[in-house]
């Protein structure tokens, strides 16, 4: 039999957790099927060590803090934040192995990123641009959700907003995002779709957002702008405005999709970042963030709680598409042109482990025959 194919490369920056979740206190958390374990020393820094002690693998997660040293919680050994065993049990020679791994860790846009491959190749410009959680022209928050599903279903979910018509229909979602045309390209490491829909009338949850905000009533031109950043980030930039004040540029598709006026408009960005766990789990970090009435601290609770509903949803979706697809190994899934962003994100994944597998320097991506 041969050996599965890796769903995701380890020489990668992914989001082990929101910066807040990490104190002086010992956090596990699994990330590309690697078990470890976090916490913050007393300078601040974050410590990412390998959740499983030399001696008896007990995971050192059982254990303790003394100081910035971590106490093995079977036979107390003792380990620093770099990994190097400081103390053994009966013993004051200490073997030159004791050691545990490390990990290359990183805080960025209010996350905290860790790299599970090789260190040599932990490059800090990888980390996707997230800019929009901590920048003071916008507000927002968000949360982490466990889901029990293969993280590239997440990815599909997120870069094929049709869904929303029939998943969402009750707050974001409308016949306009179903039916409206939409525009993918890709690049190297990224793949777009953009979607405008003109004079349309907006769903609920934006209807009340530009109300709120701009005191509109009526129908609006939206937008929605997808852009995948491999392996396995997604940024939303998404908004509705006043029909005809410009906020879609001149003819539609064409030109830079940031073109339009938006000022008679609300504009919001939802970011997403998954992390495999599992072959069948992942982490998915996720935040809404706005630029309109960014003082207001009950709006942004409110949009937070409002979007975790909906993708409440969405976890119920993707659960039981994973349990469907374990019921049926080797099924192929068939593709519709709505699926064009997402399979260029597909390709883009099987790139990099394609290049990591045979250390090639430039991963292949196999071009997508679009459906007419």
């Amino acid at each position: 039999m041969s050996e599965r194919k890796p769903a995701f490369p380890l020489n990668a920056w992914y989001a082990a957790a929101y910066d807040v979740e990490i104190t002086h206190a010992l956090l596990a958390r699994t990330i590309c099927k690697q078990d470890m374990v976090f916490y913050r020393r007393t300078d601040g820094v974050v410590a990412a060590l390998e959740d499983a002690c030399w001696h008896r693998l007990l995971p050192l997660s059982m254990g303790r803090l003394e100081g910035d040293e971590l106490v093995c919680g079977y036979h107390g050994l003792v380990f620093n934040s770099a990994g190097r065993c400081t103390h053994m049990p009966s013993q004051e020679t200490l073997n030159p192995s004791a050691c545990v791994r490390t990990f290359p860790v990183v805080e960025r846009h209010r996350f905290v990123w860790v790299w599970p491959g090789d260190p040599a190749k932990a490059d800090p410009a990888l980390i996707p641009d997230l800019h929009w959680n901590h920048h003071p022209e916008w507000a927002g928050d968000g949360k982490r959700i466990s889901v029990k599903c293969d993280y590239r279903l997440v990815i599909d979910n997120l870069m094929d907003l049709t869904h929303e018509t029939f998943v969402h229909g009750s707050s974001i979602g409308n016949r306009a995002v179903a039916e409206a045309p939409f525009v993918a390209t890709h690049g190297d490491r990224t793949a777009t779709v953009t979607r405008w829909m003109e004079n349309i009338e907006a769903p609920p949850f934006w209807a009340g957002q530009i109300k709120q905000a701009r005191g509109y009533t009526g129908p609006v031109d939206r937008w929605q702008i997808i852009r995948f950043e491999a392996p396995c980030t997604v940024t939303i930039d998404v908004g509705v405005a006043e029909t005809g004040t410009g906020a879609i540029p001149p003819g539609g598709n064409a030109g830079d999709p940031n073109a339009g006026d938006r000022s008679c408009g609300v504009n919001g960005f939802v970011l997403n970042t998954i992390t495999p766990e599992t072959d069948g789990t992942c982490h998915y970090f996720w935040a809404i963030t706005r630029n309109y009435l960014t003082d207001e601290q009950r709006l942004t609770h409110q949009m937070r709680e409002g979007v975790s509903s909906i993708f409440r949803e969405d976890e119920v979706v993707l659960e039981a598409q994973q349990r469907a697809i374990d019921a049926r190994p080797g099924h192929k899934f068939y593709n519709l042109n709505i699926d064009a962003g997402s399979m260029w994100a597909r390709r883009l994944i099987d790139g990099l482990v394609e290049q990591e597998a045979t250390g090639s320097k430039r991963a292949s991506v196999v071009p997508i025959r679009q459906v007419a």
